[in-house]
């Protein structure tokens, strides 16, 4: 199993245990989460897929499900949205985070199955795997992790794979 742990502040996977950086606002419990708290659900949450950035790396080697990212990627955000927690394509006449970054958190990013089956207005969006900024910044309460580690371990994954996060 892979394991994220918020207090120690790392995720372990394939033996190795490597630093990671979580929501600006900690840990809750998915009971609790809520649109915008900018806090990382609690819970087994499993790996849905792969986003990439063709310019910025190569094809995996992964067994996931995974696609080339688009610049006019992007995931609905927005409560009243009826794709709400999906992706869509901008423009898009709801909000929406756009998944073309410019600070490469999201060269990688690993779907997470968090409030998807089916969506549930106001409990959470866009809670992906992905990789850290420069300044390790917190995230708005997904996981993130060193972009070299996070590709290796790309190659490794399979469906079926979960991530826990626990405290």
């Amino acid at each position: 199993m892979i394991v994220a742990s918020v207090v120690a502040g790392t995720v372990t996977a394939f033996g190795e245990v490597a630093p990671a950086v979580f929501g600006r606002s900690g840990a809750i419990p998915a009971s609790t989460k809520r649109e915008g708290d900018g806090a990382t659900p609690l819970g087994v949450w499993p790996i849905r897929a792969a986003l990439l950035r063709q310019d910025r790396m190569a094809a995996p080697a992964t067994r996931l499900p995974w696609r080339w990212l688009r610049p006019d990627d992007g995931w609905s955000d927005d409560v009243a949205d009826p794709a709400y927690n999906r992706p869509v394509r901008h423009p898009h006449r709801f909000s929406a985070e756009r998944l073309w970054r410019d600070d490469h958190a999201y060269d990688i990013i690993l779907i997470l199955g968090h409030n998807d089956s089916p969506p549930a207005p106001p409990l959470g969006s866009a809670i992906f795997w992905h990789c850290t900024q420069p300044d390790r910044r917190p995230t708005e309460g997904c996981v993130a992790m060193d972009r070299e580690l996070l590709a290796g371990w790309l190659d490794r994954l399979a469906p079926g794979d979960s991530l826990l996060i626990r405290y």
